[in-house]
């Protein structure tokens, strides 16, 4: 469960610096935000946890 709030996190505070930076606009965020809700409700998201948790175990094993 901290995998998952700390990638939610990171998603956040990335999404917020590019909207702040007018690299990416209101509306392309709040897309990109309901995508990731609605993809976290689908078949996709065992395996896309997977591959995080995979990437997380192997960055801390450098």
């Amino acid at each position: 469960m901290a995998l998952t709030v700390s990638l939610v996190a990171l998603f956040g505070l990335v999404l917020f610096f590019l909207l702040r930076s007018r690299t990416l606009g209101p509306g392309a965020a709040f897309i990109a935000a309901g995508f990731g809700f609605f993809l976290a409700s689908t078949g996709a998201a065992r395996p896309i946890n997977q591959l995080a948790a995979s990437l997380v175990e192997a960055a801390s094993n450098l």
